[in-house]
């Protein structure tokens, strides 16, 4: 079984957080789901159970990105499974395992970092973009799209996690670059930023930003929850933005504006 609109998006990271917001969100739209995690079996399978209740369906395909046979099998799956890709959201993403100054920063976080929250994205953003180039030369699918989940740490400074900045400063250019390529091919890319989110990567500093958003650091007093990144991708994904590539949409409570 397929969703009510027969479209397929493979959404990385989608055992919890945010790729689980988009997840549950697309589902309702009737979209079929390919939920995409590693290690816990267990979250993903709440996923599916999430996407089930809204009334579409999906498939798991387990596996660490930054793996390339990882990245061949999500793309072959879901080509033996559905036999068509329509949105890729590229959502799966760490913070440094210990936050710590950036003048102590090891090797060994940077590229763990850089691993998943960019080269694993770029390279499968790759797959599936010449994937979806041949369902479109064969009419199987029509504007596809692809979307980057970035943050606003791309242009923030946070010295504590200096390879989490860098990564998603890189994922922005990566957006850029994959928008401007494939234009001529009919697909359009795209980069969320999101803000201040209450997922499991923020639980450790919720104090802080409890503080912070109190305080007044976001124009909108609260903190960003993962249905309104999820609510972004869904007018992404439904087409409301055909003469927009290489666009960054800041979903962050207003934390871009530059204020006095």
């Amino acid at each position: 079984m397929t969703g009510k609109n027969n479209k397929v998006v493979i959404i990385t990271g989608s055992g919890r957080g945010i790729g689980r917001g988009i997840a549950a969100t697309l589902a309702e739209a009737g979209w079929t789901i390919v939920i995409n995690d590693f290690g816990n079996p267990k979250p993903p399978e709440e996923t599916l159970e999430l996407v089930r209740e809204a009334g579409s369906d999906g498939i798991i395909i387990m596996g660490d990105i930054t793996k390339p046979e990882t990245r061949e099998n999500i793309v072959l799956e879901t080509m033996n499974h559905y036999q068509r890709i329509d949105l890729l959201v590229n959502n799966a993403g760490i913070g440094p395992r210990v936050r710590m100054d950036m003048l102590e920063t090891s090797v060994e976080s940077m590229w763990e970092v850089l691993n998943v929250n960019l080269v694993a994205s770029f390279f499968l953003t790759q797959i599936v973009a010449n994937e979806m180039i041949k369902l479109i030369k064969s009419e199987a699918v029509a504007d596809p799209k692809i979307v980057n989940i970035s943050s606003m740490s791309a242009y923030t400074s946070s010295t504590s996690r200096a390879e989490y900045c860098i990564s998603k400063a890189g994922v922005s250019m990566s957006t850029l670059l994959f928008a401007d390529r494939l234009a001529d091919e009919g697909i359009n890319v795209y980069e969320i930023r999101p803000g201040i989110i209450k997922t499991p990567l923020t639980e450790i500093v919720s104090d802080k930003y409890d503080k912070l958003i109190a305080e007044g650091i976001t124009p909108i007093k609260r903190w960003g929850q993962p249905e309104d990144i999820a609510k972004a991708i869904l007018a992404i994904a439904e087409g409301y933005f055909p003469f927009s590539t290489g666009q960054a949409f800041d979903v962050d409570g207003g934390f871009h504006i530059h204020r006095l």
